[in-house]
């Protein structure tokens, strides 16, 4: 599989794996969230699914499955 860099879930296709690397300071707000979700600064992430009109996403992250909404999943940083 090519090498993508994106910092946007909705750029990746179905099946990317990718790590998260930071939070965007613009939607700071949602990093306690997502760090209560177990989505912190280098873990694995595997993109599974991506609902009509790109919302939500659902992600896989050490076996399980969460659902990420826009201003969630904008606030990662991934790579």
């Amino acid at each position: 599989m090519e090498e993508i860099l994106s910092t946007y879930l909705t750029e990746l296709p179905i099946g990317f794996k990718g790590y998260i690397v930071g939070y965007d300071k613009i939607f700071g707000g949602y990093q306690g969230k997502l760090l209560s979700m177990g989505l912190s600064p280098g873990t694995e992430f595997i993109l599974v699914c991506q609902a009509s009109n790109n919302w939500p996403l659902i992600i896989e992250v050490d076996g399980n499955l969460l659902k990420l909404y826009k201003p969630e999943a904008d606030a990662l940083c991934i790579e």
